[in-house]
């Protein structure tokens, strides 16, 4: 079994969804982004979504896209990402998802990259501007590595084409919360559920959902019933606040502790 399927398996076990938290590779530096990635699996991390700075986060909100420009103005690329986790792999067992768009990979070659994540010890990968269909060149290349090629759901995905994505997904399914980009919205919880229930029917693997999830009770409300919760622009935006200060570790691990007890106590009244 895999780090990635272990993580959600232990999750199901002890009866909590997991938690998995987003950060932007190199914001506000790569030697702090390593040690913000150990800090969150301090605080109950289970997976970790690891952003890949690009120019055109079009799927992202201002706050992610903000955090994205300050780590390519100091030089961050995908060369120097894959650095960053074959050095957290030393250490830390957390299965680390890289998040972002083809075209960074595109460029550094798809058979090239697909070989220097897996020997990093990257455990997935979630494109979100490369929908299945134009996947081929590069699954060619991750599925014989066994490098999960992470879908995403949003609500107006058309029913058939949810339930024909769901049946074929890997790693896990990263359901939409909401229509939009990241962090600039409240979400509805009792429509989530419903479309939750439904993917959940169909996927052979468990269903995580994000976007719009920025407090212990988002955390909670749909932790009640998805299988994973993944809190990015909140999560962001406090290392950013507080990136000139010595407690900035402590803010994070507080911030994802007090989300880790809510996603722990979610289901206790069910």
């Amino acid at each position: 079994m895999n780090r990635l399927t272990c993580a959600f398996q232990c999750a199901k076990e002890r009866g909590t969804p997991a938690l998995v938290p987003f950060i932007t590779a190199g914001d506000p530096d790569l030697d702090r982004t390593e040690a913000i990635i150990h800090t969150l699996t301090a605080a109950g991390a289970d997976v970790i979504e690891l952003g890949i700075p690009f120019s055109d986060p079009m799927a992202d909100g201002p706050v992610i896209q903000a955090a994205s420009e300050r780590a390519l103005l100091a030089g961050v690329t995908l060369s120097r990402v894959l650095t960053l986790v074959r050095k957290v792999r030393a250490s830390n067992a957390t299965p680390i998802i890289l998040m972002g768009y083809y075209n960074p990979i595109f460029a550094y070659g798809t058979k090239r990259f697909a070989a220097d994540a897996v020997a990093a010890g990257v455990d997935g990968l979630l494109l979100v501007d490369l929908p299945p269909e134009e996947a081929q060149e590069l699954r060619c290349c991750t599925d014989p590595l066994d490098l999960p090629l992470i879908t995403l759901i949003a609500p107006t995905t058309p029913r058939e084409r949810r339930n024909q994505l769901a049946s074929a997904a890997q790693g896990y399914l990263y359901y939409v919360s909401m229509t939009g980009v990241t962090g600039t919205a409240r979400i509805d919880t009792t429509a989530i559920r419903a479309e939750v229930e439904n993917l959940q029917a169909v996927s052979p693997v468990p269903v995580a959902v994000g976007f719009g999830i920025s407090t212990a009770e988002d955390a909670a409300a749909v932790g009640a019933f998805a299988d994973g919760v993944v809190v990015g622009s909140a999560l962001v935006k406090i290392i950013h606040q507080h990136r000139q200060s010595p407690t900035l570790l402590d803010e994070v691990k507080n911030f994802m502790t007090a989300i880790r007890i809510g996603l722990d106590n979610s289901r206790k009244t069910r």
